[in-house]
Formats: C-alpha cells, sequence, structure tokens
C-alpha cells in the first residue's frame, strides 16, 4: 500500500480581490423608436396608378395605326340585352383586367356615331349606337374553335349577355370586310359631327317661325354643316329659295 505524499506544501492563502470604489453606471434609457409615418394619401394613390398602369388591360377603342386583328385573335359578335351594350363592356373589361387574361380578350366595342341636332336654336350633341343589341370582342380561342372555359363563364355570369353568334361553343369569327366596316364606325372623328336631318330632297315643309311664317315650300337642298335646309316657296307668283333652320320647319302634313 502505497503512502500518502505528506512532503506537498500547503496551500496558500488566498488574497482578497480589490473592488473598484468607481460606481456602477447607470442603465442608459432606452427611448422607444417612434412608429414610421404613414405615406402621404397622395403619395399612396400615384403608386396605387403607377401599379394599375403596369397592369395590361383590354380596350375599349381602336386608334388610328393599331392593326385591325391582334395576331393570334379574332373579332367575335356577342349578343347582348337591349341598352346594356355599354354596361356589359364596362363589366367585361374590369373583370379581364382583374382576372388576368389580357391575353385572351384583348378588345370590347361598342361602336357609336356622334349626331348634332338643333330644336329651338340650341344644339345638342349626341352619340347613337350603330349596332343595338351586340358586343364585340376580340379573342383568342382553344385549339378546336371553343371559348376557353374560364373566360366562357366569365362572360356568361355578366348580366345582360347572351350567346356569341355561331354554333353553340364555337363562336364565328367575322370576316375581315366586316371588320373593316365595324372598326371604322368605331373610329370617332375630331371633326365636329354633322346635323342628323330628318328631311330628304322633296319633302313638303312649312315653315314654323321667321317672316315666312306658314309658309308651304318644297325642300331643295340639305345643308347639314351650316344646319340649315334650302326651300324653293312661292312668293308673288314666283317660285324662290330660301335658306331656313332647319329646327324652323316641320312637315306639312303634321
Amino acid at each position: 500500500m502505497t503512502e500518502p505524499n505528506t512532503n506537498l506544501e500547503p496551500d496558500q492563502p488566498i488574497e482578497p480581490t480589490e473592488v473598484s470604489a468607481e460606481p456602477v453606471a447607470e442603465p442608459t434609457e432606452v427611448t422607444p423608436a417612434e412608429p414610421a409615418a404613414e405615406p402621404p394619401k397622395e403619395l399612396e394613390e400615384h403608386l396605387q396608378e403607377t401599379v394599375e398602369e403596369q397592369v395590361e388591360a383590354p380596350t375599349d377603342g381602336i386608334g388610328e395605326g393599331d392593326p385591325l386583328v391582334t395576331p393570334g385573335m379574332d373579332w367575335f359578335v356577342l349578343r347582348v340585352a337591349s341598352n346594356k351594350e355599354d354596361s356589359v363592356k364596362e363589366t367585361l373589361l374590369r373583370k379581364i383586367k382583374i382576372e388576368g387574361m389580357t391575353h385572351i380578350v384583348n378588345r370590347i366595342l361598342v361602336p357609336t356615331e356622334k349626331i348634332r341636332t338643333m330644336k329651338a336654336g340650341k344644339q345638342k350633341i349626341t352619340e347613337r349606337k350603330l349596332y343595338p343589341g351586340y358586343v364585340f370582342v376580340e379573342m383568342a380561342l382553344e385549339l378546336d374553335g371553343r371559348i376557353p372555359q374560364d373566360v366562357f363563364f366569365l362572360i356568361k355570369e355578366t348580366t345582360g349577355v347572351g350567346d356569341f353568334i355561331g354554333t353553340a361553343g364555337r363562336p364565328a369569327p367575322m370576316q375581315m370586310d366586316e371588320v373593316e366596316k365595324m372598326v371604322l364606325a368605331s373610329r370617332r372623328p375630331e371633326e365636329e359631327p354633322e346635323i342628323h336631318m330628318e328631311f330628304k330632297p322633296g319633302d313638303v315643309v312649312k315653315i314654323k317661325e321667321g317672316p315666312f311664317e306658314n309658309m308651304e315650300g318644297t325642300i331643295d337642298t340639305l345643308l347639314p354643316e351650316q344646319g340649315k335646309v334650302r326651300v324653293i316657296v312661292t312668293i308673288f307668283g314666283r317660285a324662290t329659295p330660301l335658306e331656313i333652320e332647319y329646327w324652323q320647319i316641320e312637315r306639312a302634313d303634321e
């Protein structure tokens, strides 16, 4: 049995650790961060508009230089309820954009023409639909000639929509001459529209106002750019042409 080693030196006494007399620093108070200021309303609206501009949307018109038909697409005629043409067009444009289907449906048109009318010396410009009860849709079909299912249901679930012209599920594309006629009518002229007159040369009319009031005559010429008509009346036994505002005459049999 081995004897324990008794020659080990006793443990050295532990020197006490000198404690600094400097005071402990107070913890720094942390100021809570202020919430970020909300962007001005104008900035939010600008950003929203910027995002919307980057989203390609179908259009409701054809400008000068635009192709009559977008490559890979055709024009189709959609029957709609009477007086629902504009609401159907606007609803479809909105749905197509929201659902991200602008690569399938491109343009939607309701062709109109401007008409300037005059009554009691006051003119009024109105728009008249050239094809009441129809909306024209430019879109791409499946390879088998059917409308893509998502687009089909999106259109059919729109209030006021009927069917496309063609066989069931397979609409008939418009011929190019039909497209040209429709597109030409859809391009609104920049010049002031002509006055729409309900008279024609040869009509017998009665003058309602002015120095020749109650006299009857026959329309010789229409002057729509001036809003007048040339009427032949008999004065002192002679045929005399008079240029009269068209709203100052009426049919003699009325």
